[in-house]
């Protein structure tokens, strides 16, 4: 439900968006992505001050930025916050787990997200470079490479992509209710 308070709602807009920079950030590094693509370097150089600041205590591990997920979900849980004072009862393991399951559920999202603009961007130009092209297609082909790797191409049409959005909504569907039946 939305809520009505358009300071909220502006605070809401602007932390998400930047969890969704944090989560690509996460992802571009761990999948190894060109840190000199320019889109790369918008998204380091916006998330580099802070994750600076939290290196110290979580640290990078095996390409992961611990960092910067520690980040997104304490931006969560400081939404999450404000939220509870305006509608008291939620506990602090409650919120936790609510910030963590709408952190997981912004990962979804954006694989999902990821994956239709590849897609799109596949139709409309598929052979031009595209710096925003190179960095969605590195950041699926985590999820892409297992799918492809099953299911062959058919008649030279790359059915993998179905398969991956498939899969991402039926564990966005089980996994996330699952999660929050923990609060």
């Amino acid at each position: 439900m939305a809520n009505p308070n358009p300071l909220l709602f502006l605070l809401d807009v602007s932390i998400t968006t930047y969890i969704f920079i944090l989560i690509f950030r996460v992802l571009l590094q761990y999948t190894g992505a060109d840190s000199r693509n320019p889109v790369s370097a918008l998204i380091i150089k916006v998330t580099q001050d802070p994750l600076k600041a939290l290196k110290p205590i979580f640290p990078t591990i095996k390409n992961f930025n611990l960092a910067a997920v520690a980040l997104a979900l304490a931006l969560e849980m400081s939404f999450g916050l404000l939220l509870m004072l305006e509608q008291p009862g939620l506990e602090v393991w409650g919120l936790f787990v609510w910030s963590l399951v709408k952190i997981i559920g912004y990962v979804i999202n954006v694989f999902i997200y990821s994956i239709f603009a590849t897609i799109i961007l596949s139709w409309i130009n598929p052979s031009a470079y595209n710096p925003v092209f190179a960095l969605l297609y590195k950041i699926t082909e985590p999820i892409l490479k297992p799918c492809q790797r099953v299911i062959p191409p058919i008649g030279g049409l790359d059915l993998s992509p179905m398969a991956a959005l498939i899969g991402l909504q039926v564990l966005e569907r089980f996994l996330l209710p699952a999660l929050l039946n923990l609060m």
